[in-house]
């Protein structure tokens, strides 16, 4: 293994980490606790069947990282919302929001939360770095995490299809924004190669 992810025979994935590279997932996946928040939760100690029925925000998030995450389902936003039939696929986009944002929330919350507990595992990196061995169920959870801190850094970064090898690839070691691309460079080679691993 040399820092991606590579298949275990009879199932899963396993990668080799360094103390650098756990304490930098360790942190992305904490700060994307953190974003993703509790949403609009009943208060504990609700009624646990009204939580169940519980509905969620119908407006879209204004942070454009959040925009990201929890996406409309309909609609064009560079459409007129003038438009009759644009209202129309706006308010179905809103009432879809409603009864579906909770529970996506909170699975991006578990799955961050895995990440983090699976990193949390990990005894201290010698100088072979550890080894992070993953169950096929925990290979999804690390999937969504990465993929959801991909597209949390590229909202950040204001990455766009335009960009793909791009400028933002090319930038001095100076600009400000060069350690959240090499982060975003090596997030994405990490999730292609644990995709590479879930594959027949």
């Amino acid at each position: 293994m040399a820092g991606l992810f590579e298949e275990i025979p009879g199932g899963g994935a396993a990668v080799v980490l360094d103390e650098v590279e756990i304490a930098i997932l360790r942190s992305l996946a904490v700060q994307l606790l953190e974003l993703v928040g509790p949403g609009d939760q009943p208060a504990a100690g609700d009624d646990p069947l009204a939580a169940l029925f519980a509905e969620g925000p119908s407006e879209a998030p204004s942070d454009p990282a959040l925009a990201r995450l929890f996406p409309d389902a309909y609609g064009d936003p560079q459409a007129d919302p003038e438009d009759a039939h644009e209202r129309e696929v706006r308010a179905n986009s809103a009432e879809f929001r409603r009864f579906t944002e909770n529970d996506l929330r909170e699975r991006k919350r578990e799955d961050a939360l895995a990440v983090v507990r699976s990193l949390d595992s990990l005894a201290t990196a010698g100088e072979g770095g550890a080894v992070l061995k993953l169950a096929d169920d925990e290979c999804k959870r690390w999937l969504g995490t990465l993929n959801d801190l991909r597209l949390t850094i590229g909202a950040r970064l204001e990455v766009t299809d335009e960009d793909e090898n791009g400028e933002l690839y090319r930038l001095p070691d100076s600009d400000p924004r060069k350690p959240m691309v090499m982060a975003y460079l090596w997030l994405g080679a990490l999730q292609e190669s644990l995709v590479e691993t879930l594959m027949p």
